[in-house]
């Protein structure tokens, strides 16, 4: 079964860390997900740029609104995702507990839906 791992943390975290801090961080993530990879549960991973280079589409009513940035003003802001192959959901929840960010932010943990399969 498929399973997201969304990585939500703090920007100020990374913010405040050491070059030296970040460059652990970057290798163990690294070399986390090619562990996934070598042990067949990576589908794929990828980080995402900060809130403030996202933007927002609604359409209501056949109108498009845009608007800079993510909807909700929050602290923690989704920074990645990577999307496995587990068991079941304690599986999954045992390889987003390796995930280097978790000790960071928080981890979510959400199945994926398989249209027609039943």
């Amino acid at each position: 079964m498929k399973y997201l791992c969304q990585v939500w943390f703090d920007g100020a975290t990374l913010d405040s860390m050491t070059q030296e801090e970040k460059a652990e961080l970057d290798t163990n993530s690294l070399d986390y997900d090619k562990d996934l990879v070598d042990s067949g549960h990576m589908i794929v991973a990828q980080a995402l740029q900060p809130p403030k280079s996202a933007v927002t589409v609604r359409v209501r009513n056949g109108e498009l609104s845009v608007t800079d940035g993510p909807f909700a003003e929050t602290k923690e802001a989704l920074g990645g995702f990577i999307l496995i192959e587990a068991k079941d959901l304690n599986e999954a929840i045992r390889i987003a507990s390796g995930i280097p960010l978790a000790r960071l932010g928080a981890i979510e943990v959400r199945p994926i839906h398989e249209f027609g399969a039943q």
